[in-house]
């Protein structure tokens, strides 16, 4: 008879001493409120796409915290499906952020018993300065980079002088890249760097810290934030830039920005939002985008990601995401989400829970990103975030939905006739010859 071997527990040994989450909940209190004075309005658990996974929510966690069961909450799995996303202290009155306490409660839990997935790219993004969650060494970026530009200028000769310059000193802008364009995409990279060349910026990346996404921050442990985003910091500040950007995400900016405020480091530079930059290129007409390649009519939508909008940046920032889609795809084609901007929910892709490994959970936590998706009956999803972008190509999956999801700066060089034959793996047939370049 075989004995079937049981999953591993996400459920570890009761921490000592336990978290006193009480104190730590009353610390959260901005001042003169009082959990005497909570009305029980729900809000929190309502606008939460994790409540009822777990068979917790946000109101229950604090309830809980105000009842003493410290034990309860440094143990259940719920906090590895919440995503921090902080919609909950969004909408509350009193500007309760449970997300804090549920990283407090991921802290608690013994480095062995952590959800493998995001552990593991915390991990990758120690083994060398690159701090990429996908291990990939700043020897080896460089290499891509260089080989990758090289091909682009054999390949299309508008771009015979193209350059994406790496250690620059003294450019505007500093550029995180995200680990998964060189690790397994690199040519998603060119559409960035076309840009950057058709509206002149001066620009580079560094070859440390480069990469633009940190799971050490959702681990909960606080020593290997600080040290991915000290490593960031110093590499950025030794190249004197005026502007550091992300390529387009979000989750690298408030995991910086964040962790500037949070360790008291001297950030020698501006950090802005690539997206605020597309829309400032657009109004002065370095980058003269048009909706007439949409002759089809095809409806658009765009997620706001919660760590560049709601955690970050703010509504001016969507209200910017909004200016360069509906210049890209036209008024008439763009149908927003309900609700939208600072307000919007989570997709279910941040906090680590993509890597969390539990993705019947995850699906459930998306199932309402799906419903707003399709409710918009848009034939694509625009997104700045990666996490987002792969989170609601997954649900797509999952719930037969009929739309793609797709970068910005794939429009924009679409709509500037641009964008390469091998630069599409994110567009439907319907878009794979429009406006493509003559072979040379």
């Amino acid at each position: 008879m075989t004995t079937k071997t049981p999953a591993p527990s996400l459920t570890p040994p009761r921490p000592e001493p336990p978290i006193d989450f009480l104190a730590a909940a009353k610390d959260l209190l901005p001042p003169g409120a009082s959990y005497d004075t909570c009305v029980g309005c729900g809000l929190c658990a309502s606008g939460c796409p994790a409540s009822g996974l777990f068979g917790m929510d946000p109101r229950r966690f604090i309830n809980m915290a105000t009842l003493g069961m410290n034990d309860e909450l440094a143990r259940t799995q719920w906090v590895w499906a919440c995503t921090q996303c902080k919609r909950c202290a969004y909408v509350c009155p009193m500007g309760i952020d449970v997300s804090l306490l549920v990283g407090l409660a991921r802290s608690a839990w013994p480095e062995a018993e952590k959800p493998r997935g995001i552990v593991r790219s915390c991990a990758a993004q120690q083994l060398d300065d690159s701090t990429s969650a996908m291990g990939l060494r700043s020897d080896d970026f460089v290499e891509i980079v260089e080989e990758t530009a090289e091909d682009l200028r054999r390949n299309d000769p508008r771009f015979a002088g193209i350059t994406a310059p790496i250690d620059k000193k003294g450019a505007t802008f500093v550029v995180n890249q995200n680990s998964r364009e060189p690790a397994i995409e690199p040519e998603e990279m060119a559409p960035l760097w076309k840009i950057f060349d058709y509206v002149g910026a001066d620009w580079t990346y560094s070859s440390k810290g480069w990469a633009a996404e940190n799971f050490c921050m959702f681990t909960g442990d606080e020593a290997a934030w600080k040290e991915m985003v000290e490593t960031r910091v110093n590499a950025i500040n030794e190249l004197e830039p005026e502007v550091w950007v992300n390529t387009e995400c979000g989750h690298s900016f408030y995991t910086l920005w964040a962790g500037v405020e949070k360790f008291g480091l001297d950030a020698k530079f501006e950090a802005a939002s690539l997206v605020s930059y597309y829309a400032q290129w657009i109004r002065e007409g370095k980058l003269p985008v048009n909706p007439d390649w949409n002759t089809s009519g095809l409806k658009f939508t765009v997620q706001d990601p919660c760590q560049l909008i709601r955690k970050s940046m703010g509504d001016t920032t969507a209200d910017d995401l909004r200016f360069v889609v509906k210049s890209l795809v036209g008024a008439e084609n763009f149908i927003d989400m309900q609700p939208s901007r600072s307000a919007n929910y989570c997709c279910g892709g941040g906090g680590g829970f993509l890597q969390a490994g539990m993705a019947e959970q995850r699906r459930a936590y998306g199932k309402r990103k799906f419903d707003q998706i399709t409710a918009t009956e848009a034939d694509y999803v625009l997104t700045p975030c990666h996490n987002c972008h792969s989170q609601i190509e997954d649900i797509g999956d999952h719930f037969h939905g009929g739309y793609r999801v797709t970068h910005l700066w794939t429009l924009i060089c679409l709509s500037l006739g641009l964008l390469g034959p091998d630069e599409r793996r994110y567009l439907g047939p319907e878009l794979q010859q429009v406006n493509l370049p003559e072979a040379p």
